[in-house]
């Protein structure tokens, strides 16, 4: 992991991180403060308050994903704001191969995430050039 900046924020990270891969509830649930406010601003209706869906998130990714391993590419510390991006790869029971990849912003208190803006997305491999993209972007409903 590339850091910049110190203390708590890059500990909790840390934390954070190794509770992922080790697939360990209890230690990443305990990463979050009671009252946890996570906004997705690119899907606000996924946004949710309290460590118990936080809990109950991981437990199904944990199910979903039994070889799942998470690395943080970067981590920015800024006081109580931590800039961090992530990648995580694993196996669906599919065989399909899950890999997200994106910037998750935190909130930092008493040494836990009180808050996070979250912008962590499945990487789509095939899904067109940068044309395709913006065309879609921009053109109205089932237009090419």
């Amino acid at each position: 992991m590339q850091t910049s900046g110190h203390g708590g924020g890059a500990e909790l990270v840390e934390r954070l991180r190794k509770a992922t891969n080790d697939h360990d509830l209890d230690a990443l649930v305990a990463c979050f403060a009671p009252d946890y406010r996570n906004e997705t601003p690119a899907h606000p209706e996924r946004g949710f308050v309290g460590r118990e869906q936080v809990g109950k998130n991981w437990t199904q990714i944990f199910a979903s994903i039994p070889d799942l391993t998470t690395e943080v590419v970067r981590c920015t510390v800024d006081g109580e704001t931590v800039w961090t991006e992530w990648e995580h790869r694993g196996t669906r029971p599919d065989g399909s191969a899950h890999v997200m990849r994106g910037v998750v912003i935190f909130g930092v208190t008493n040494g836990v995430a009180a808050w996070a803006r979250f912008y962590l997305e499945p990487v789509q491999p095939g899904a067109g050039s940068v044309d395709d993209a913006v065309r879609r972007q921009v053109a109205p409903d089932g237009a090419p």
